[in-house]
Protein backbone atom coordinates (compact mmCIF):
# COMPACT_ATOMS: atom_id res chain seq x y z
CA UNK A 1 0.00 0.00 0.00
CA UNK A 2 1.47 3.15 -1.26
CA UNK A 3 2.38 5.93 1.57
CA UNK A 4 4.08 8.92 2.27
CA UNK A 5 5.94 8.56 5.75
CA UNK A 6 8.62 10.62 7.48
CA UNK A 7 9.63 7.62 9.56
CA UNK A 8 12.89 6.51 8.76
CA UNK A 9 12.34 3.47 11.26
CA UNK A 10 13.82 0.01 10.18
CA UNK A 11 10.74 -2.67 9.36
CA UNK A 12 11.69 -4.74 12.22
CA UNK A 13 8.94 -7.27 13.43
CA UNK A 14 6.27 -4.76 15.54
CA UNK A 15 3.43 -4.87 17.23
CA UNK A 16 0.60 -2.51 15.27
CA UNK A 17 -1.94 -0.85 16.82
CA UNK A 18 -4.49 1.22 15.18
CA UNK A 19 -7.67 3.15 15.75
CA UNK A 20 -10.12 5.80 14.23
CA UNK A 21 -8.10 8.61 16.13
CA UNK A 22 -6.14 9.34 19.13
CA UNK A 23 -8.43 6.85 21.63
CA UNK A 24 -6.05 4.21 21.13
CA UNK A 25 -2.91 5.98 22.62
CA UNK A 26 -4.39 4.60 25.95
CA UNK A 27 -4.61 1.62 24.77
CA UNK A 28 -1.06 2.43 23.32
CA UNK A 29 0.31 3.72 26.68
CA UNK A 30 -0.55 0.02 28.15
CA UNK A 31 1.35 -1.66 25.79
CA UNK A 32 4.30 0.25 26.27
CA UNK A 33 3.96 -0.75 30.10
CA UNK A 34 3.53 -4.20 29.36
CA UNK A 35 6.16 -4.48 26.66
CA UNK A 36 8.65 -2.04 27.19
CA UNK A 37 11.16 -3.42 24.76
CA UNK A 38 9.00 -3.86 22.10
CA UNK A 39 8.85 -1.96 18.73
CA UNK A 40 5.33 -0.19 18.43
CA UNK A 41 3.40 1.02 15.82
CA UNK A 42 0.55 3.18 15.89
CA UNK A 43 -1.67 4.69 13.36
CA UNK A 44 -4.64 7.00 13.71
CA UNK A 45 -7.15 7.05 10.96
CA UNK A 46 -8.23 10.47 11.98
CA UNK A 47 -9.38 11.47 8.04
CA UNK A 48 -12.25 9.53 8.87
CA UNK A 49 -12.80 9.95 12.13
CA UNK A 50 -14.87 9.00 14.43
CA UNK A 51 -15.46 5.71 12.87
CA UNK A 52 -18.71 5.29 15.44
CA UNK A 53 -20.48 7.58 13.15
CA UNK A 54 -19.89 5.60 10.44
CA UNK A 55 -21.61 2.71 8.65
CA UNK A 56 -20.13 -0.95 9.26
CA UNK A 57 -19.33 -1.40 5.86
CA UNK A 58 -17.02 1.66 6.23
CA UNK A 59 -15.62 0.54 8.78
CA UNK A 60 -14.46 -2.64 7.95
CA UNK A 61 -12.90 -0.67 4.62
CA UNK A 62 -10.70 1.40 6.59
CA UNK A 63 -9.73 -0.96 9.10
CA UNK A 64 -8.54 -2.96 5.99
CA UNK A 65 -6.46 -0.51 4.69
CA UNK A 66 -4.95 0.34 8.22
CA UNK A 67 -3.92 -3.46 8.70
CA UNK A 68 -2.87 -4.10 5.26
CA UNK A 69 -0.74 -0.55 5.78
CA UNK A 70 0.63 -2.42 9.14
CA UNK A 71 1.42 -5.61 8.06
CA UNK A 72 3.40 -4.07 4.69
CA UNK A 73 5.85 -2.13 7.70
CA UNK A 74 6.81 -5.38 9.81
CA UNK A 75 3.28 -5.55 12.61
CA UNK A 76 3.31 -9.52 13.40
CA UNK A 77 0.35 -8.53 16.04
CA UNK A 78 -2.47 -6.22 15.64
CA UNK A 79 -4.34 -4.43 18.63
CA UNK A 80 -7.42 -3.52 17.19
CA UNK A 81 -7.43 -0.38 19.76
CA UNK A 82 -10.84 0.48 18.70
CA UNK A 83 -14.03 -0.86 20.43
CA UNK A 84 -16.19 0.48 16.91
CA UNK A 85 -13.79 -1.77 14.70
CA UNK A 86 -13.82 -4.42 17.09
CA UNK A 87 -17.00 -4.58 16.83
CA UNK A 88 -17.79 -4.11 13.17
CA UNK A 89 -14.43 -5.45 11.49
CA UNK A 90 -12.56 -8.11 13.55
CA UNK A 91 -13.86 -10.92 12.69
CA UNK A 92 -13.67 -10.38 9.11
CA UNK A 93 -10.01 -9.30 9.39
CA UNK A 94 -9.29 -12.71 11.10
CA UNK A 95 -10.51 -14.35 8.04
CA UNK A 96 -8.60 -12.29 5.91
CA UNK A 97 -4.98 -12.53 7.50
CA UNK A 98 -5.37 -16.31 9.45
CA UNK A 99 -1.51 -16.14 10.13
CA UNK A 100 -1.57 -13.04 12.08
CA UNK A 101 -2.86 -12.94 15.62
CA UNK A 102 -5.19 -9.82 16.66
CA UNK A 103 -6.56 -8.36 19.48
CA UNK A 104 -9.63 -6.47 19.78
CA UNK A 105 -11.18 -4.04 22.50
CA UNK A 106 -14.58 -4.85 24.02
CA UNK A 107 -16.62 -3.32 26.75
CA UNK A 108 -15.74 -4.56 29.98
CA UNK A 109 -19.21 -6.26 30.34
CA UNK A 110 -17.65 -9.81 32.51
CA UNK A 111 -15.65 -7.54 34.95
CA UNK A 112 -18.45 -5.20 35.37
CA UNK A 113 -20.94 -7.49 36.41
CA UNK A 114 -18.57 -9.20 38.76
CA UNK A 115 -17.81 -6.00 40.01
CA UNK A 116 -21.03 -4.93 40.55
CA UNK A 117 -22.93 -5.09 43.91
CA UNK A 118 -25.95 -5.50 42.37
CA UNK A 119 -25.63 -6.74 38.88
CA UNK A 120 -26.29 -2.86 37.58
CA UNK A 121 -24.30 -1.71 35.35
CA UNK A 122 -23.96 0.30 32.62
CA UNK A 123 -21.77 1.01 28.90
CA UNK A 124 -20.75 4.32 27.38
CA UNK A 125 -19.80 3.21 23.90
CA UNK A 126 -21.28 4.88 20.30
CA UNK A 127 -24.17 4.18 18.84
CA UNK A 128 -21.62 1.91 16.34
CA UNK A 129 -20.80 -0.26 18.92
CA UNK A 130 -23.99 -0.49 20.91
CA UNK A 131 -25.77 -1.57 17.72
CA UNK A 132 -23.45 -4.66 16.33
CA UNK A 133 -23.91 -8.06 16.87
CA UNK A 134 -21.12 -9.00 18.58
CA UNK A 135 -22.19 -6.60 21.31
CA UNK A 136 -25.12 -8.06 21.30
CA UNK A 137 -23.84 -11.45 21.91
CA UNK A 138 -21.48 -10.12 24.71
CA UNK A 139 -23.84 -8.94 26.34
CA UNK A 140 -26.41 -11.86 25.96
CA UNK A 141 -23.36 -14.15 27.10
CA UNK A 142 -21.55 -11.97 29.87
CA UNK A 143 -24.62 -9.99 31.83
CA UNK A 144 -26.85 -13.21 31.62
CA UNK A 145 -29.20 -12.36 34.90
CA UNK A 146 -28.01 -8.43 35.21
CA UNK A 147 -29.31 -5.14 34.12
CA UNK A 148 -27.15 -3.23 31.33
CA UNK A 149 -28.03 -0.18 30.56
CA UNK A 150 -26.65 0.93 27.27
CA UNK A 151 -25.64 4.88 26.90
CA UNK A 152 -24.68 5.57 23.14
CA UNK A 153 -22.26 9.22 23.12
CA UNK A 154 -22.66 10.36 19.86
CA UNK A 155 -20.44 13.44 19.20
CA UNK A 156 -17.70 12.73 22.38
CA UNK A 157 -15.31 11.15 20.55
CA UNK A 158 -15.59 13.80 18.55
CA UNK A 159 -15.02 16.27 20.58
CA UNK A 160 -12.36 14.59 22.65
CA UNK A 161 -10.52 13.72 18.91
CA UNK A 162 -9.95 18.16 18.67
CA UNK A 163 -8.07 17.01 21.78
CA UNK A 164 -11.33 19.88 22.86
CA UNK A 165 -11.68 18.25 26.47
CA UNK A 166 -12.33 21.52 28.85
CA UNK A 167 -14.98 23.13 26.47
CA UNK A 168 -18.25 24.06 27.13
CA UNK A 169 -19.41 21.63 24.43
CA UNK A 170 -17.51 18.83 25.42
CA UNK A 171 -18.53 19.41 28.96
CA UNK A 172 -22.05 19.56 28.21
CA UNK A 173 -21.84 16.16 26.17
CA UNK A 174 -20.30 14.63 29.27
CA UNK A 175 -22.95 15.91 31.71
CA UNK A 176 -25.82 14.57 29.25
CA UNK A 177 -24.45 11.16 28.77
CA UNK A 178 -23.03 10.90 32.12
CA UNK A 179 -25.99 12.26 34.04
CA UNK A 180 -28.58 9.56 31.95
CA UNK A 181 -26.31 6.51 33.27
CA UNK A 182 -26.46 8.24 36.71
CA UNK A 183 -30.03 7.76 36.87
CA UNK A 184 -30.25 4.57 35.62
CA UNK A 185 -28.90 3.76 39.14
CA UNK A 186 -26.04 1.53 38.49
CA UNK A 187 -22.32 0.96 39.98
CA UNK A 188 -20.17 0.05 37.86
CA UNK A 189 -19.66 1.52 34.18
CA UNK A 190 -17.88 0.03 31.41
CA UNK A 191 -16.18 2.81 29.13
CA UNK A 192 -16.84 1.26 25.67
CA UNK A 193 -14.91 3.79 23.87
CA UNK A 194 -10.74 4.02 23.80
CA UNK A 195 -11.30 7.58 23.72
CA UNK A 196 -13.57 8.00 26.66
CA UNK A 197 -10.76 7.35 29.02
CA UNK A 198 -9.10 10.89 28.23
CA UNK A 199 -12.39 12.41 30.07
CA UNK A 200 -12.51 9.97 32.73
CA UNK A 201 -12.18 12.02 35.82
CA UNK A 202 -15.02 14.11 34.16
CA UNK A 203 -16.96 11.39 33.64
CA UNK A 204 -16.70 10.40 37.67
CA UNK A 205 -17.39 13.42 38.60
CA UNK A 206 -20.85 13.39 37.33
CA UNK A 207 -21.31 9.96 38.14
CA UNK A 208 -20.30 10.48 41.75
CA UNK A 209 -17.95 8.50 44.05
CA UNK A 210 -20.09 5.55 44.60
CA UNK A 211 -19.88 4.78 40.99
CA UNK A 212 -17.02 2.37 39.98
CA UNK A 213 -15.09 3.35 36.10
CA UNK A 214 -13.87 0.42 34.33
CA UNK A 215 -11.88 0.34 30.94
CA UNK A 216 -10.00 -2.63 28.98
CA UNK A 217 -6.61 -0.76 28.24
CA UNK A 218 -4.65 -3.18 30.79
CA UNK A 219 -6.55 -6.05 30.11
CA UNK A 220 -5.61 -5.75 26.24
CA UNK A 221 -2.35 -4.94 26.59
CA UNK A 222 -2.35 -8.31 28.71
CA UNK A 223 -3.61 -10.44 26.14
CA UNK A 224 -1.22 -8.57 23.48
CA UNK A 225 1.84 -9.57 25.76
CA UNK A 226 0.62 -13.11 26.07
CA UNK A 227 0.39 -13.52 21.79
CA UNK A 228 3.45 -11.47 21.26
CA UNK A 229 6.26 -13.26 19.92
CA UNK A 230 9.35 -11.24 19.82
CA UNK A 231 12.06 -10.70 16.97
CA UNK A 232 14.64 -13.27 17.08
CA UNK A 233 16.87 -10.72 15.86
CA UNK A 234 18.39 -8.28 18.01
CA UNK A 235 17.63 -4.16 18.30
CA UNK A 236 19.43 -1.29 19.40
CA UNK A 237 16.47 -0.44 21.42
CA UNK A 238 12.39 -0.36 21.78
CA UNK A 239 11.07 2.68 19.34
CA UNK A 240 7.23 3.94 19.34
CA UNK A 241 6.27 4.82 16.23
CA UNK A 242 3.21 7.28 15.31
CA UNK A 243 1.34 8.04 11.93
CA UNK A 244 -1.80 9.79 11.32
CA UNK A 245 -4.38 9.91 7.99
CA UNK A 246 -5.24 13.55 9.58
CA UNK A 247 -3.39 16.44 11.19
CA UNK A 248 0.42 15.09 12.45
CA UNK A 249 1.33 18.61 14.44
CA UNK A 250 -2.30 17.76 16.39
CA UNK A 251 -1.44 13.96 16.98
CA UNK A 252 1.91 15.29 18.36
CA UNK A 253 -0.03 17.75 20.44
CA UNK A 254 -2.17 15.20 21.72
CA UNK A 255 0.71 12.07 22.11
CA UNK A 256 2.66 14.48 23.93
CA UNK A 257 -0.17 16.40 26.45
CA UNK A 258 -2.04 12.98 27.68
CA UNK A 259 0.63 10.48 27.20
CA UNK A 260 4.40 12.03 27.49
CA UNK A 261 5.29 10.14 24.15
CA UNK A 262 8.27 12.40 22.79
CA UNK A 263 8.11 10.59 19.01
CA UNK A 264 7.69 12.35 16.04
CA UNK A 265 4.45 11.37 14.39
CA UNK A 266 4.16 11.05 10.24
CA UNK A 267 1.50 11.79 7.79
CA UNK A 268 0.51 9.07 6.43
CA UNK A 269 -1.56 8.88 2.63
CA UNK A 270 -3.11 5.23 3.07
CA UNK A 271 -4.76 4.64 -0.19
CA UNK A 272 -8.52 5.30 -0.43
Amino acid sequence: MPSRSASTAPTVASIGVFDSGVGGLSVLQALRRAQPQARLHYVADSAFAPYGERSDEEIRDRSRRVVEHLLAQGARLIVVACNTATAAAIDALRREHAGTPFVGVEPGVRPAIALSRRKRIAVMATEATLRSERFRVLVQREAAGGFVHLQPCPGLAAAIERDDVDSPELQALVTRYAGAVRAADVDVVALGCTHYPFVRRDIARVLGDEVMLLDTADAVASQAARLWRAPAIEVEAAWCQLETTGDPQQLQRFAARWLDIGVTVASTALAF
